[in-house]
């Protein structure tokens, strides 16, 4: 990653955010998160509701998020994805972040708070859906879903390569979730996508993965309903 010098002003404003971090937490959010399973180096339990409105009190900084990052709790690097500037976030950087997850919170708010606005979200995302990690794949899939749904001026050919991958993905049990998620947000995209995500249902209710057969199931019954079609100016196929 590139080299960034320091500076007294980003320092200062890394001090405050973690001073204001440590007078908001909570320790039943973050025993409660710890008896989920959820654990971090350091959980302050702050909600995700008061960073964001503490994030709005700065400006983005590309420096600050890689100090706010490299500390390493669970609010300063969800901070860091609220703060950092896409413009200068690099495929590198994108990379060395995703493979360090350790939760898939912090996969989540990286995905819809930074990754899906840089110009390397595409990419990456597809590039992850590959991944050899669970929670590599995970934000891929994760980002998928989020292009779909804020990136409005996206092409429909543009979320073609994911129907590659999606098959393989569909077995998997711990991503059943965000792949239902991120393939109805594809869905619902546009008449075209919405015949593809069909098209790839039906293909999944007869895989040989029990998985991917209910996977198929619920997603052919949301994508085909009478609501859904009407808003494309369509009776149910």
């Amino acid at each position: 990653m590139d080299f960034i010098l320091d500076n007294q002003e980003t320092e200062e404003q890394y001090q405050n955010l973690l001073r204001a971090i440590k007078l908001r937490k909570s320790g039943e959010v973050s025993d409660a998160m710890n008896q989920q399973g959820i654990s971090y180096k350091l959980n302050w339990g702050v909600s995700i509701i008061d960073l964001r409105e503490l994030a709005k009190t700065y400006q983005r900084n590309h420096l600050l998020a890689l100090k706010l990052w490299n500390k390493q709790w669970r609010e300063t690097m969800i901070l860091a994805t609220l703060l950092d500037e896409p413009s200068e976030v690099s495929e590198e950087q994108m990379g060395f972040w995703t493979k360090s997850f350790e939760t898939t919170e912090i996969a989540e708010q990286a995905s819809a708070n930074l990754w899906c606005k840089t110009k390397f979200a595409f990419i990456k995302a597809l590039e992850w859906c590959r991944g050899k990690k669970h929670i590599v794949r995970f934000t891929g899939v994760h980002l998928m879903g989020r292009l779909a749904i804020t990136d409005k001026k996206a092409i429909d050919e543009m979320f073609e390569p994911f129907f590659d991958e999606l098959p393989t993905l569909a077995r998997d049990e711990k991503l059943f979730t965000p792949l239902y998620r991120a393939v109805i947000a594809m869905g619902t995209r546009s008449k075209q996508l919405n015949t593809a995500c069909i098209e790839l249902s039906q293909n999944l209710q007869s895989d040989s993965s029990a998985t991917a057969v209910l996977l198929g199931n619920q997603l052919y019954e949301e994508l085909t309903s009478d609501y859904l079609q009407e808003t494309f100016g369509e009776e149910k196929p």
